[in-house]
């Protein structure tokens, strides 16, 4: 079954170039569905995209022809990939800032799917703040941006803004619909959360990890194809859909879940954040002011990468994590090495932005093969697309080139 590619046009002169990258991939083997702003459409006309895809063009977001749906959702879910080329300064700004107010817009926000913008205008347009902070906005979302070209603009300008060329946009394509089911049949064993080590039966030893990071790497995983468990501590989070969850409390909780999967894991993605430290001993009645300040005794909690790591097999991709306060990457190689990681991902959390609740990370990626990344702040799914992206390169090296990834080590 032929893939799909949503198309959204916005209204610049560069809309004409759009039916050169829409016919090309078409010739792809592609099914192809337009969608255009109504500016878009004071520059080329729908019918050229109908001709070249034979399928009718969507402009109006109000128009449903079809009862039994709703048309911008129905859209959305079919898309293997939506690619947005032009995006005009207009279309990026709603973008980044959640404003759906046409078709293009409102099918933006309702995919799931990998969106690939390709900015296109003025090159004073494209170097102001505003654009450049908004399209930082949407790569930390995850959003693949090919950036324009230099050279020749229609205004008469010349600088960065050119569309970039309708080849190299469909090379991008299809590079990111070539990884949309690369994991297929690989099994990913990804930990996430906190655990808990309870003192009396009110309180407890944690800290504030939320588990957005290992819930997200499993979403990415899941995506790409991947059979995926999810070992999960304590969170508010919703269930990964596609993800067998498995819930624990304690970190005694979390290493026995672990070492129940790992055997049969193709990757290990260590995200979770266990306790360091428990107590020797839980009171079974609650502790009272009257009774006088507790002496808690603490005992060094079980090491859950260093027990997995005695059973790994050559084959398997381990993944860890280093959340530091300072010497964050000399620390993070350190526990590459001792706990016989693939790839190690290092965060200081103290720095705005990154660590434990937000949204965003902040981090860097060091491979024992010698690779390092240095990240810049991003959205946690993007993060973990990065993380995935690192998995796929490891284990194709593994397994003699990415071309075995999928069919080996079982």
């Amino acid at each position: 079954m032929a893939q799909t590619v949503v198309m959204g046009i916005g209204g610049g002169i560069a809309a004409y170039k759009s039916a050169t990258v829409c016919s090309l991939l078409v010739k792809r083997g592609l099914e192809v569905q337009v969608l255009m702003t109504e500016h878009a459409t004071h520059f080329i006309q729908p019918l050229t995209f109908q001709a070249l895809t034979k399928r009718p063009v969507v402009i109006d977001t109000f128009a449903e022809p079809n009862p039994a749906e709703i048309a911008h959702i129905a859209i959305a879910d079919r898309a293997d990939l939506y690619l947005i080329a032009p995006a005009t300064a207009n279309l990026i700004a709603k973008l980044a800032h959640g404003i759906a107010d046409d078709m293009v817009t409102t099918t933006a926000l309702a995919t799931t799917a990998p969106v690939v913008v390709a900015p296109a205008m003025n090159v004073h347009m494209f170097e102001h703040p505003a654009v450049q902070d908004n399209l930082r906005i949407l790569r930390g979302r995850g959003c693949i941006v090919i950036d324009p070209a230099s050279g020749p603009l229609a205004c008469g300008y010349t600088g960065k803004g050119r569309l970039a060329e309708p080849e190299d946009i469909v090379d991008v394509v299809m590079a990111v619909l070539g990884r949309s089911r690369r994991l297929a049949g690989v099994k990913v064993l990804v930990t996430a959360g906190p655990t808990v080590e309870d003192i009396d039966p009110v309180r407890f030893l944690s800290n504030p990890s939320s588990g957005k990071m290992g819930y997200f790497i499993a979403e990415v995983a899941a995506a790409q194809g991947a059979e995926v468990t999810l070992v999960s501590g304590p969170t508010h989070l919703d269930p990964v859909p596609g993800v067998r969850m498995v819930r624990v409390r304690s970190t005694e909780d979390m290493l026995n879940a672990v070492m129940a999967e790992v055997g049969s894991a193709d990757v290990f993605i260590s995200a979770a954040a266990p306790v360091d430290f428990r107590p020797v001993a839980k009171s079974p009645h609650k502790w009272k002011k009257q009774d006088g300040v507790p002496v808690l005794q603490l005992e060094v909690a079980p090491d859950i990468l260093a027990a997995a790591a005695k059973v790994k097999r050559a084959e398997q991709v381990y993944v860890g994590f280093a959340a530091e306060t300072h010497n964050a990457v000399a620390y993070g190689r350190d526990k590459l090495t001792r706990k016989n990681l693939d790839l190690i991902v290092i965060n200081e959390v103290s720095q705005e932005g990154a660590g434990f609740a937000s949204d965003t990370n902040r981090v860097t990626l060091i491979g024992a093969d010698g690779f390092q990344a240095d990240l810049p702040l991003m959205h946690k799914r993007a993060v973990a697309e990065q993380i995935i992206d690192c998995v796929w390169r490891i284990r194709g090296q593994k397994l003699g080139g990415p071309d075995a990834a999928g069919d080996a080590g079982r």
